[in-house]
């Protein structure tokens, strides 16, 4: 019994060793560890094809050429997407101020109503690097699900319909893809800061 107990032990001592060396090194070897909210990447984004303000078909590849501030909403959105985008733009004037160029953008999930020229000018209402970005409805479904975005049109003949959608912002880096998230009681501050964070450690 005295034999069986101490291998019991011994094991997990074993157990608990392999289990700190593992969580350990994969901290070491994610470079972003300092910068994440707790979420790491892995499962949320990927490649996506789109449409652009100008009417180009564009992917991710395209989009995606420096830290992007992604945003997933609607333009005839009453009051949520607005003040996001708006505080986006912010973040990306303050990571301007510290030598980080950054662009906010803008995916529409409401493609019926939000056009090329749509997209293009919500846009360019927040900010001159915006970019708004459209598409057919099995290309939004496709972007969006790649960022497990919720939504859903409350189309029942109205032209003023609503659209219900989640209201997160995605920080995502060029060769890295996806790498946090922010909610909405973000300031611009914070999200210039997290964003500074995941450049300066790429």
């Amino acid at each position: 019994m005295i034999r069986i107990a101490a291998l019991v032990a011994t094991l997990a001592i074993v157990a608990l060793i392999g289990s700190l060396w593992y969580v350990t090194s994969r901290e070491a070897r994610d470079v972003f560890a300092a910068c994440r909210s707790g979420v790491a990447g892995g499962d949320i984004g990927g490649p996506f094809t789109l449409v652009n303000g100008n009417g180009e078909t564009v992917t991710d590849a395209d989009v995606i050429t420096e830290p992007t501030l992604i945003y997933f909403g609607y333009t005839f959105c009453p009051d949520v997407c607005p003040l996001d985008m708006a505080r986006n733009a912010e973040a990306v004037d303050l990571l301007a101020d510290e030598g980080i160029d950054a662009t906010p953008v803008f995916i529409t999930v409401d493609p019926a109503r939000d056009t090329v020229d749509v997209v293009r000018e919500f846009a360019d209402v927040f900010h001159p690097r915006a970019i708004g970005l459209t598409g057919t409805p099995e290309q939004i479904d496709a972007a969006a699900k790649a960022y497990r975005v919720f939504y859903r049109a409350h189309d029942d003949g109205d032209e003023f319909y609503l659209v219900d959608h989640s209201v997160f912002t995605y920080v995502v880096l060029p060769g890295h893809g996806f790498v946090d998230f922010v909610r909405r009681d973000t300031s611009p501050r914070q999200l210039a800061d997290r964003v500074a964070c995941f450049a300066n450690a790429a």
